[in-house]
C-alpha cells in the first residue's frame, strides 16, 4: 500500500484537521470527528434548522466539504467506510441545533441508519426536534432489492444542497424535511468502477479486477458491483448507465433534470468531461431538459477509478434551491450550462499563394515519397509511444500519427511544387500535432520551403533546404547536438548528406550516408544525459533509453531512400 498517511488509525483525525485548517468557515468539535460551521450562534434560540449529515470517511469531499452557510451545519465522520458512532452524531446535533430542530440526511446503509436513528431519538428526548431523511438513490439495485432498501450514493450531495438552502431561507423543520425527502425521492444514480480501492487499515485492495473488466452498479465503499462486465468505451458505458436511470426513474422527453457526473476518486477531470459530454448529448437527444449539470469528485470511494451519474427531477422551486448561495468549500457552483454546445468558426487563414506555372515536374513522385513517410510514422506509433513514455510524456507516437493522417488529406493543389508542398505539410502538422513536435516540424518545413521557393530545385538546393530546416529547429528550441534531442539525429544527417554530395557521391548514396548518420546519432542519445525537454527532469534515469524524437527522425528519413536517386 502506498498512501500519503502517517498511521492508518490517525487518518480521519489528521484529515479533518487539514480540511478545517484550509476552510475558515469551519471548525472541529473538540474531542469528536465532527466538523461544524464556525459561525454557529452560541445562543441556541438564534440557530436555524440544522442540516446534519455524515458517514464513513473516504468519501471526500463528502461530507465535511459541504459544511458551510447554505448547505450543512455539521458533518460527522466515522472511520474509513465505517458509520460514525451514535455519540458523535448526538454531539453534532447538540453543537449546531436548537429549538428550531435538526434534519439528519442519512445514506441508506444499516450502520448509518442505526447510529443516526438512535442519535435522533436521544436528541428528541433532550427536547431537540429531529427528523431524518434517508437517501436511497442507487438504481443499480432495481432488480435486486425493493426501492426502500437501495443504497444511498452520490445523489446525497444534491439533497444536502436543497435542504441547506431551505434551512437558510428560514423555513421550519417540517418544510426542510419535506423538501429534502422530495429531493431524495426524485433522485436516480448508478455507478461503475474500473478498479478497486485500498482502505488504509486493510492495506490491500478490496477486490481484484482484470485489465479488461469493470464493475457495474457498485456502491461507495470499495465493494464489488451488481455484475462484472467487459470494459466498454466511455460512450457505451454512459448509454448503459443512463438507460437504467431513465427507465427506473421514468424520465422522458420534456422532463427537467439536473445532472451530476461524479468521479469516484481516481478518475481525472479529462475522463469525467468525456462522460459528461456523452451524458448531455444522450439526454438532449431524448428530449430531456438538462437545467443544471456538474462534473467533478463529489462523493468518492478513496482512490477508486470510476464514476457515477445522477439525475434529479427539478422544477422552478428546486432550481432555486440548487442555485442558492452557499459557502460550502466543495460545492462547485450553480451548474448553469448552455442549451446546446457552442462551437464558433475558426477565422480563415490568409489564402495560399497560387502556383505560377502549373505542377512542376516530379511532383507525383514527391507526393509518393511523402505518403511513404506517413505510412512509416503510422507504423511506428507504438514504438515511438513506448520510447517517449520511458523518458517523456508518451504522446509522440500518437502525435506523429495524427500528423501523418493530416498529410493524407491535403488537397491536390498542395502538390504543385516542392515549396508549396512543404508549406502545406508544415501548416498541416502545425494544426494537427500538439506539444513540441508540431512547432518544431512546422518551423523546419516552412524554413526549408522558403529555400526552395525559386524554380525547380536540384539536389544541392534540397541539401541546403534540409540544413535550413535543421537550423530552424535549433533556433526555435535552443538545443545543440549532445543535448539528447531530435537534433542529435537531424544535425549529423543533414551534415552527412551535404558532405557526401560535395564529395561527388550520387544522391542515392548520399542519402544512405544521411540515414546512417541519423541512426548513429539516435543510438548515441541513449548514452546522453538529457539537458532539454521533459526528459531533462529525469536526469541520469533517462540514460539507456534512446530519445524518442531522434528515433522518429530515423523513421521518416528511411522511406525517402526509395525515392532519391
Amino acid at each position: 500500500m502506498k498512501k500519503l498517511v502517517n498511521a492508518p488509525r490517525a487518518v480521519v483525525g489528521e484529515m479533518l484537521e487539514g480540511l478545517v485548517a484550509l476552510s475558515p468557515g469551519q471548525a472541529l468539535l473538540e474531542g469528536e470527528s465532527v466538523v461544524v460551521r464556525a459561525d454557529t450562534p452560541a445562543e441556541v434560540h438564534r440557530r436555524q434548522v440544522a442540516v446534519i449529515s455524515g458517514g464513513g470517511s473516504g468519501h471526500e469531499p463528502a461530507h465535511a466539504g459541504y459544511v458551510g452557510a447554505g448547505m450543512l451545519h455539521a458533518a460527522v465522520a466515522g472511520d474509513v467506510f465505517t458509520s460514525p458512532s451514535t455519540d458523535a452524531v448526538l454531539a453534532a446535533i447538540r453543537a449546531v441545533a436548537g429549538p428550531a430542530g435538526a434534519l439528519l440526511v442519512v445514506k441508506n446503509y444499516t450502520g448509518d441508519r442505526l447510529n443516526f436513528g438512535l442519535a435522533a431519538e436521544l436528541a428528541r428526548a433532550e427536547g431537540i426536534p429531529t427528523e431524518i431523511v434517508v437517501v436511497a438513490d442507487d438504481v443499480a439495485l432495481h432488480d435486486t432489492v425493493e426501492p426502500g432498501r437501495r443504497r444511498g450514493i452520490a445523489g446525497t450531495v444534491l439533497v444536502h444542497k436543497v435542504a441547506g438552502a431551505v434551512s437558510a431561507s428560514g423555513a421550519p423543520l417540517a418544510e426542510v424535511a419535506r423538501e429534502a425527502a422530495a429531493t431524495a425521492a426524485g433522485l436516480g444514480t448508478m455507478g461503475v468502477g474500473l478498479g478497486p480501492c485500498t482502505v488504509p487499515a486493510a492495506g490491500r485492495p478490496g477486490f481484484s479486477l482484470g485489465e479488461d473488466e469493470m464493475e457495474l452498479g457498485l456502491g461507495i465503499h470499495g465493494e464489488q458491483g451488481v455484475r462484472r462486465v467487459p470494459l466498454q468505451p466511455a460512450d457505451a458505458l454512459v448509454d448503459t448507465l443512463l438507460a437504467t436511470i431513465l427507465e427506473d426513474r421514468r424520465i422522458g422527453s420534456g422532463d427537467r433534470v439536473a445532472l451530476l457526473v461524479n468521479g469516484l476518486g481516481g478518475t481525472p477531470p479529462m475522463e469525467l468531461a468525456i462522460v459528461a459530454r456523452r451524458a448531455l448529448s444522450v439526454l438532449r437527444e431524448r428530449g430531456v431538459l438538462v437545467e443544471r449539470a456538474w462534473s467533478g469528485a463529489f462523493l468518492t470511494a478513496l482512490e477508486m477509478p470510476g464514476c457515477s451519474l445522477t439525475l434529479l427531477r427539478v422544477d422552478d422551486e428546486r432550481l432555486r434551491r440548487l442555485d442558492a448561495a452557499t459557502a460550502a468549500p466543495a460545492w462547485p457552483g450553480n451548474g448553469r450550462i448552455a442549451p446546446a454546445p457552442r462551437i464558433r468558426p475558426v477565422p480563415p487563414a490568409p489564402p495560399a499563394p497560387m502556383a505560377t506555372s502549373g505542377e512542376q515536374p516530379g511532383m507525383a513522385r514527391f507526393k509518393q515519397a511523402v505518403l511513404a513517410v506517413a505510412d512509416a510514422l503510422e507504423a511506428a506509433e507504438s514504438r515511438l509511444t513506448e520510447l517517449d513514455s520511458a523518458a517523456g510524456d508518451g504522446d509522440l507516437g500518437i502525435s506523429l500519427a495524427r500528423g501523418a493522417a493530416a498529410i493524407r488529406v491535403l488537397p491536390e493543389s498542395s502538390w504543385a511544387s516542392p515549396a508549396r508542398a512543404l508549406t502545406a505539410i508544415g501548416e498541416a502538422l502545425r494544426r494537427s500535432i500538439g506539444g513540441s513536435s508540431g512547432p518544431f516540424y512546422a518551423t523546419a518545413l516552412l524554413r526549408a520551403a522558403r529555400r526552395l521557393a525559386d524554380g525547380t530545385p536540384d539536389v544541392t538546393a534540397w541539401a541546403e533546404a534540409f540544413q535550413a530546416g535543421v537550423d530552424a529547429v535549433a533556433e526555435l528550441g535552443g538545443a545543440r547536438p549532445g543535448d539528447r534531442t531530435m537534433l542529435d539525429a537531424l544535425h549529423p544527417a543533414a551534415d552527412a548528406f551535404a558532405r557526401a554530395l560535395k564529395a561527388g557521391r550520387p544522391p542515392a548514396e548520399a542519402w544512405e550516408a544521411c540515414v546512417l548518420a541519423a541512426e548513429r546519432g539516435a543510438e548515441a542519445t541513449a548514452r546522453m544525459k538529457p539537458r532539454l525537454g521533459r526528459a531533462s527532469y529525469l536526469g541520469e534515469r533517462a540514460v539507456g533509453i534512446p530519445d524518442a524524437g531522434a528515433a522518429a527522425v530515423v523513421v521518416w528519413l528511411k522511406p525517402l531512400s526509395h525515392y532519391i536517386g
